[in-house]
């Protein structure tokens, strides 16, 4: 490390590319995974999959870019400025999902895959017809795939009523070929539980379940932070651990914006080290 007029100045950073949609209100999509990229001390590079006009009530509109348009953006950042991490979002038509995944099968870099399926408000982000290929083609290429109960239903047909249920989504799951499933249990009661397994070991993560609606992007941030993560080469269930203290975090600071669900607080940890500072 170096210094400039007194300013300490550090070498390039892992590099994380995030392939994903626009969240016009900030709070979810690319915006969310470039914030936490940066909290967690990683470049963030972007890819974008669609635009949303989306705020804190919902998603009034959604356009998806041509395949060329991604594929272009892809390798564009890959060959010339390479990537440590991938981290796959919103991809709307079967066509963008198997562009990038043949993509990501060409990249030699982690890859987390977060199915998103609907938005926090329920409103559909992948077309009916591109899950066949979220399971033969995306799936099958990811280091860890996220998803939440609404998803793991979507994709395996494996509705979860309980912890024991978490076990039975993980398997479905992986028969579709990702290395490691993370099961996130957020929608049960109880505490905030989430499963990691890759078959054979079992990593059961949780934390107190917080009283606030603002939760918006915690899905993207989540994937995001685990990518983050295995870009600095930590392993799957290191990453993993370590993403699921930050977005805890993130969701006890998050904030009411606008008339609706307010976003997580990317921040949460610097607001929190000035506080301490002053």
């Amino acid at each position: 490390m170096s210094a400039v007029d007194g300013v300490s100045v550090r070498g390039a950073p892992p590099c994380v590319l995030t392939v994903a949609g626009s969240d016009s209100g900030g709070g979810a999509g690319i915006q969310a995974d470039l914030k936490t990229m940066l909290a967690l001390g990683v470049h963030g590079m972007s890819v974008l999959t669609a635009v949303t006009a989306q705020n804190s009530l919902g998603v009034q509109g959604a356009w998806e870019l041509p395949v060329e348009a991604v594929r272009t953006q892809y390798r564009s950042v890959v060959d010339d400025i390479g990537v440590q991490a991938v981290k796959t979002g919103m991809l709307a038509s079967a066509e963008l999902v198997e562009a990038v995944a043949e993509l990501i099968a060409g990249t030699d870099a982690p890859a987390v895959v977060d199915p998103v399926g609907v938005s926090k408000h329920g409103d559909p982000l992948l077309a009916a017809s591109a899950l066949d290929s979220v399971r033969t083609k995306l799936l099958p290429v990811a280091t860890v795939a996220t998803p939440n109960l609404d998803e793991i239903a979507q994709l395996t047909g494996v509705r979860v009523e309980s912890e024991d249920g978490m076990r039975r989504a993980a398997a479905a799951l992986l028969s579709y070929g990702p290395q490691w499933a993370l099961i996130k249990g957020g929608h049960l009661g109880g505490d905030a539980v989430d499963l990691l397994t890759d078959g054979s070991e079992e990593h059961w993560l949780r934390a107190p379940r917080l009283d606030n609606r603002h939760t918006h992007g915690t899905g993207c941030t989540l994937a995001s932070a685990i990518a983050s993560g295995l870009a600095k080469g930590q392993s799957v269930p290191e990453a993993v651990a370590a993403a699921k203290e930050y977005v805890t975090g993130a969701i006890a600071a998050g904030f009411a914006l606008g008339d609706g669900i307010g976003p997580v607080d990317h921040g949460w940890r610097w607001w929190r080290w000035e506080r301490e500072r002053t």
